[in-house]
């Protein structure tokens, strides 16, 4: 009898191990997977690049009445040099209109610009989208009718690679200049806060090709 319990158990300790090896797999993956991305993100973050392109795309951020916040104005801050450097002929600013807002965040890029001394028709408003993907799916169509091709990115570090991601997606060819000051940028506990949020939603953008919102957008919480 002892003999039939021990060959019958064997079985069931062989596939124990198995699942348990399974599993072990499948964490180590998830965790390279994982690490993997945020690394990536962090990479993309230090590429400062100002290759000529057609345009500069400038992602919205939260505005107060008119007036960008510090994050929204050192975004357009950095845009403006890549034009009067003459990397890129025109800016698109984006970003839509929040509940209650009188403007889109469009809008106040592109006044923030001209009163700097871009010209009008060198200022691509386009105030739709309410997240990266919509913003980016709205430029690239406005890019097509235009021909304009290539782009070069305007955000935080940590928001690039998702971006750049996106916009390639969308049709355009794109790389990234992110701002290097600003509130989302200052000290490493924003820092890795946002690399790990980033790294979350590229995930769940690669996998679903759509907008984490559980994840929010860079430009909340609304910080200056």
């Amino acid at each position: 009898m002892l003999g039939v319990r021990t060959t019958s158990l064997r079985p069931l300790a062989r596939i124990r191990r198995i699942v348990v090896r399974l599993v072990f797999g499948a964490l180590v993956i998830g965790l390279l997977v994982v690490g993997g991305t945020a690394f990536r993100v962090w990479q993309v973050a230090r590429v400062d690049d100002w290759t000529k392109a057609d345009m500069a795309i400038v992602l919205g951020a939260a505005q107060y009445n008119g007036v960008p916040s510090d994050v929204l104005a050192a975004r357009l801050e950095h845009a403006l040099g890549l034009y009067r450097e003459g990397v890129v002929g025109y800016i698109a600013t984006t970003g839509g209109r929040q509940p209650g807002d009188n403007f889109t965040e469009g809008q106040v890029g592109k006044l923030w610009l001209v009163e700097r001394g871009v010209p009008e028709d060198r200022v691509l408003q386009v105030g739709e989208g309410a997240d990266t993907l919509g913003s980016l799916r709205a430029v690239a169509s406005v890019a097509q009718e235009r021909d304009l091709k290539t782009a070069v990115i305007v955000s935080d570090p940590w928001h690039s690679l998702r971006a750049r991601t996106m916009a390639e997606d969308a049709g355009l060819r794109a790389w990234t200049s992110p701002t290097r000051v600003g509130p989302n940028v200052q000290t490493r506990e924003t820092q890795w806060f946002f690399i790990k949020r980033e790294t979350g939603a590229l995930l769940y953008y690669r996998l679903m090709k759509a907008h984490a919102g559980v994840f929010d957008e860079l430009k909340l919480p609304k910080i200056g």
